[in-house]
């Protein structure tokens, strides 16, 4: 059956692609500075609020910030059409929003459990996103992609100057380029475990269910 619209499988990739070139480059950048302070001010002989176990390498740090730069505004503008499409398709409601029937303690119970087991989502039920994954997506679009987004234009200086309310929001440069790193690290972490449950829900089919939108729904029975 047909699952994933063309525009949801475009800016899905769009944002891999991106996202990925960010992580590259972002890493680049970081090994120029691997300290995190908290504040306006940081250098490497400042005392830090985190010294990262990364050498220092000053050499990468050019071609870092430009592809950095504009991946950042790739995954910004992919991002918007993203949310302003699913508001309009209606896929915020239908696809994001937990269903009543999912916000249950034993049906999450459930949820968390088949996670821990690996379990595979059979049946019509492996049509729907389930509730944890649910809550992961919209903690990603709505507060971690944003957050990213803020963060580093707080590292801007074209940006503070028209806009320096950014540094009261995040209490300095330095304390955004901290929060932006963690955040980062959140967003790897989502990665992983998204690339994990691909694997065990069947790679297959949800790899061509994003390529084309074709999906073969998981029998009940267990033997596909």
């Amino acid at each position: 059956m047909f699952r994933h619209p063309a525009w949801l499988r475009l800016t899905h990739w769009l944002n891999a692609i991106a996202f990925g070139t960010l992580l590259v480059s972002g890493i680049a950048i970081l090994l120029a500075l691997p300290r995190l302070f908290w504040g306006e001010t940081g250098a490497l002989g400042a005392p830090a609020w985190l010294d990262l176990p990364l050498p220092v390498d000053l050499e990468q740090t050019g071609w870092g910030r430009n592809l950095h730069f504009l991946a950042g505004w790739i995954l910004v503008l992919n991002g918007l059409a993203y949310l302003v499409l699913i508001l309009v398709s209606g896929h915020l409601h239908k696809a994001l929003i937990p269903d009543g029937d999912q916000l249950t303690p034993r049906h999450l119970a459930g949820e968390i459990g088949d996670h821990l087991r690996l379990k595979k989502a059979r049946g019509r039920e492996a049509l729907r996103y389930n509730a944890l994954q649910k809550f992961a997506y919209l903690g990603v679009v709505l507060v971690l992609f944003p957050l990213m987004v803020l963060t580093g234009l707080t590292m801007s200086p074209g940006v503070t100057a028209a806009y320096p309310e950014l540094f009261s929001l995040f209490g300095g440069r330095q304390s955004a380029r901290t929060i932006h790193f963690l955040v980062a690290c959140l967003l790897v972490m989502f990665l992983l475990v998204h690339v994990m449950q691909v694997f065990v829900g069947g790679a297959g089919n949800l790899m061509r269910s994003m390529i084309t939108g074709r999906f073969a729904i998981p029998s009940e029975t267990g033997d596909d």
